[in-house]
């Protein structure tokens, strides 16, 4: 096995393009679980740990750009007060370690249907720019998964930043594991609100073979929704009841697909009751199940 370790962005493209089926790797907290497993042999290693590049958050054009090696602990520190839904989902990701290590950069590449930051992406409205000497490409995070563990990347592509909107409005994440962090997700689901708009936004996590977006619930409230009232019991439990058909779970050690289909029911009526209290409010969502 090579192991490649350019130190800027342009030499990790032409390591790339001449290594089109090299793993990168930023933190390694998912590809070196694989290989410490024999589950994983890659020809060639590519570590991007040391591109500064790749490192950093601005805001352009009133969205937020944040680089692919930004850790999930500097999401929750920095940006947390904008991206308060991503920062939720980061608290629950594995040890204080691993969140000094690993990074959204790496969740996306993994694509794997259970990656916490993939709900609050969603429901955010994240768009991902990808790169290789071709060029640039900015692929929605609803059009990025394509199947368990497959994203849109081509050949020679890297991730190198996301972009999301700061939040106008409460967003939250819940999380059903044997407990808060440290587990894989059995299932999980964000919901950001966006009054600008008057729309609402959602995430379904761990339970279809990618992460998606609850699109019939969504446009649902777009229409039953009174912005400017309280939360009508029937409209949540609708919601509920959409969410939920819109997933598509299986079976597994850590759950039966009625369990999961169950619990972003439960989920989908609390996190939109939570967000709407602290939209009546006017106080931003910070909470986290």
């Amino acid at each position: 096995m090579d192991f490649l370790r350019p130190t800027t962005w342009d030499e990790a493209l032409a390591a790339m393009a001449e290594h089109p089926d090299a793993v990168p790797i930023q933190g390694g907290t998912d590809v070196m679980v694989e290989l410490n497993f024999d589950m994983r042999r890659p020809a060639v290693l590519l570590d991007l740990g040391r591109i500064t590049e790749l490192t950093g958050s601005e805001t352009a054009d009133g969205r937020l750009r944040i680089g692919a090696g930004v850790s999930y602990t500097r999401v929750i520190e920095d940006l947390g007060d904008r991206l308060p839904g991503l920062a939720q989902a980061a608290r629950t990701v594995g040890s204080p370690q691993i969140r000094n290590r690993g990074s959204v950069g790496g969740n996306l590449g993994a694509a794997s249907p259970a990656g916490d930051s993939h709900p609050p992406l969603l429901a955010g409205d994240a768009v991902i720019e990808v790169e290789s000497v071709r060029g640039i490409r900015m692929i929605p995070a609803t059009d990025f998964y394509v199947g368990v563990k497959r994203n849109r990347l081509e050949p020679g592509e890297l991730i190198r930043a996301f972009w999301m909107a700061p939040a106008t409005g409460p967003q939250y994440f819940s999380k059903i594991g044997t407990r808060n962090a440290m587990v894989i997700a059995v299932c999980s689901f964000a919901v950001a609100l966006h009054p600008e708009e008057r729309r609402v936004g959602t995430g379904i996590g761990s339970a279809a073979p990618t992460p998606r977006r609850a699109s019939a619930a969504e446009e649902f409230l777009r229409r039953e929704l009174d912005w400017d009232g309280p939360l009508d019991e029937a409209v949540a439990r609708e919601f509920g009841e959409l969410v939920r058909k819109a997933a598509a779970p299986i079976d597994d050690v850590r759950g039966t697909a009625g369990y999961r289909r169950h619990a972003l029911a439960v989920m989908a009526r609390r996190t939109l009751a939570w967000a709407w209290n602290d939209y009546r409010a006017g106080k931003p969502g910070r909470g986290v199940a």
